[in-house]
């Protein structure tokens, strides 16, 4: 379908409302990744929302772990839900128009809850260090009040970078065309549409990219880091391993999430591709989203108790 932009723009001739690009010409296409992104979608919101819900109402998990796994699940939640149903809606509707103040939203909501949970994977991995390489002092150290402290770090870090970029880049002027070639509306697809030279945001962008997503994986890195040489030094065999096995299912979420979030944020503009930029997105938006309740749960015995708990289940 072709847009008329000139139906969007007003006497400036900025565009004041997008429409996010077709995923397929095919119905047949669209209707199957609609069903698709949809049960991934509702499985990502139950696993993440039985997580949240069993360390909540289960005292045995009130610990920094669980505190901080928690609290990714509820980004993890409010992660899918700034991007997905829009998307759904676009799949099988016509209806895929989003105004100015309607993508802004989307776009602040989705660097709030991303760089937010950049910055929580990071306090988490410090987390395992305090508890491998100085138990004895894990318990004082990590209080319930430091805890508390890098979270709200973590969701103002989010915050404030997320209203910081999404006010940058709409303050200028979108020229058109007024389709975006995305299905939300992510930092690139939009400066593209931007009237003008658009390098300084451009830099702009990768510069908090560098802050929120690097600067957390060093942090991230040194502390496994440490762990690694602590656990290497333990006389006991079991001891290496039940340290490993700790770590083990969030280094997993980490790699799925940095990894696909790095290649798209962190590479020069001049090797972009946006088929590529779409499917890792969908990757990181939707099915990183959904593996997370998955990876904790499996490899996780007292996740796993707490949630057959919940559920009211003898088995789980």
């Amino acid at each position: 379908m072709n847009l008329n932009c000139s139906l969007w723009q007003d006497n400036s001739m900025s565009v004041k409302r997008f429409a996010f690009a077709r995923f397929s010409e095919v119905t047949e296409q669209c209707f199957l990744l609609f069903t698709l992104i949809l049960l991934m979608f509702l499985a990502s919101l139950t696993g993440n929302a039985l997580i949240a819900l069993a360390i909540w109402t289960n005292p045995v998990l009130h610990t920094p772990m669980y505190f901080f796994l928690a609290n990714l699940s509820l980004l993890e939640i409010g992660y899918t839900c700034s991007v997905v149903p829009k998307m759904l809606q676009s799949l099988v509707s016509e209806a895929r128009g989003i105004s100015r103040e309607g993508c802004a939203t989307q776009m602040f909501f989705f660097a709030l809850f991303g760089i937010s949970e950049c910055c929580l994977l990071a306090a988490m991995a410090f987390d395992r260090y305090m508890a491998i390489c100085s138990p004895l002092h894990y318990a004082t150290r990590m209080s319930r009040g430091l805890c508390v402290h890098l979270a709200m770090v973590s969701w103002g870090v989010g915050c404030m970078a997320g209203l910081g970029q999404t006010n940058y880049i709409f303050s200028l002027d979108f020229c058109g065309p007024c389709e975006i070639d995305h299905f939300f509306c992510d930092l690139h697809p939009i400066l593209a549409l931007a009237c003008g030279d658009t390098s300084h945001n451009e830099a702009a962008v990768f510069v908090v990219a560098i802050l929120c997503i690097s600067s957390p994986f060093l942090l991230i890195i040194a502390s496994y880091g440490r762990i690694l040489t602590a656990v290497l030094i333990l006389p006991s065999p079991e001891g290496r391993r039940k340290a490993l096995s700790t770590c083990s299912s969030h280094l997993l979420v980490v790699t799925l999430f940095y990894g696909s979030a790095s290649v798209t944020y962190l590479r020069p503009k001049a090797s972009h591709s946006q088929g590529m930029d779409k499917f890792l997105s969908l990757f990181y938006t939707v099915v990183t989203s959904m593996l997370n309740p998955i990876i904790y749960s499996l490899r996780n015995k007292e996740v796993k108790a707490a949630l057959q708990r919940t559920l009211g289940k003898k088995n789980f």
